[in-house]
């Protein structure tokens, strides 16, 4: 009897005996992937940091104390964030006043962002990369060290969604548009309040009439009454 006899007759033995699992003698094992991994491939940094327009509402430093947002540490990356679909970005201060454009993207495994900011004629500014410490469909916070060579000092930036209209956008002059027609509605409320108030004087028109008629006509009679006494003690 041969080896490889040998090794087949032990193999259908174990089989048999229950030792190794039939159809899978000498097959390895194959796992599944994790549920975390197939929900983050599911929805891709890009798709997340895409999917909505952010405002920056908040900042914490590497103690976890809250920083305002007005700190010179913080205060420039505080706005309005825009990244579209086909790779560009527009950011504006909350004051909507334009602060840079550009390019974006998100590494695959969302733990950084890079932003390539350019001038009007699409020449290169500077780029930056930064960590992205949280992203998902409720926040998006990234991490800003002022000295690389002391990154134990750091500023998380974070940042929730928003449906502040992007400033200069059709749907932002539709905003404004109606903000103006609300006040000029104004100024017709108050003509109709005028309006009204002549109304009212006009409703007492008659009234003051009969109050003027009877005044003159009580006049009237006290100067015939005068006379009338003069003439009696001249005769």
């Amino acid at each position: 009897m041969t080896n490889r006899t040998i090794l087949t007759a032990s193999v259908l033995t174990a089989v048999a005996l229950g030792a190794i699992p039939a159809g899978g003698a000498i097959a390895a094992e194959q796992t599944s992937a994790p549920a975390s991994v197939t929900a983050a491939a599911a929805a891709s940094g890009s798709d997340l940091l895409s999917g909505t327009p952010w405002e920056t509402t908040g900042a914490v430093d590497q103690d976890g104390e809250d920083v305002a947002l007005t700190d010179e540490n913080v205060a420039n990356f505080v706005g309005w964030a825009y990244y579209n679909t086909d790779g560009t970005f527009t950011m504006y201060n909350l004051d909507d006043t334009p602060k840079m454009q550009g390019d974006w993207a998100v590494s695959p495994d969302a733990s950084e962002r890079t932003l390539v900011a350019k001038d009007d004629a699409g020449e290169v500014m500077f780029e930056r990369v930064v960590p992205i410490t949280e992203l998902t469909e409720d926040v998006f916070t990234y991490r800003v060290i002022p000295d690389e060579t002391a990154t134990d000092v750091y500023y998380d930036i974070i940042h929730t969604p928003t449906d502040h209209p992007e400033p200069g956008t059709t749907a932002s002059v539709d905003e404004a548009e109606t903000d103006e027609d609300a006040e000029t509605t104004a100024p017709a409320d108050a003509d109709a309040e005028a309006d009204a108030e002549l109304a009212d004087t006009g409703n007492a028109g008659p009234v003051v009439a009969v109050v003027a008629g009877v005044i003159v006509l009580l006049g009237g009679a006290a100067l015939f009454i005068t006379r009338k006494v003069r003439r009696t003690r001249t005769n």
